[in-house]
């Protein structure tokens, strides 16, 4: 198994938030996300990670963790590129 899933406790479900903290709160959460899907050569390839790692933060993995996660799934698995 994968350490990256071992290596932090899943985030907390936050309090309820005034509606502009909430926007500022989740714009700067996915910031480094987005950051880093611009970097990809690959549009496709791109959404598809940043899906992955928004679906593993919305589990509750922190950002880094989730981002840690779905790089780990490229190392073995070229279908990742491609979709199925």
């Amino acid at each position: 198994m994968n350490t990256f899933y071992q290596q932090q406790p899943p985030m907390t479900p936050m309090q309820p938030m005034q509606p502009q903290q909430l926007q500022f709160t989740v714009l700067n959460a996915i910031e480094p996300i987005v950051q880093y899907g611009l970097q990809e050569s690959y549009i496709q390839h791109a959404m598809r990670e940043i899906a992955a790692i928004s679906y593993l933060m919305g589990m509750g993995y922190q950002p880094m963790v989730a981002r840690q996660i779905v790089e780990s799934w490229e190392a073995y698995d070229e279908s990742f590129y491609y979709g199925r």
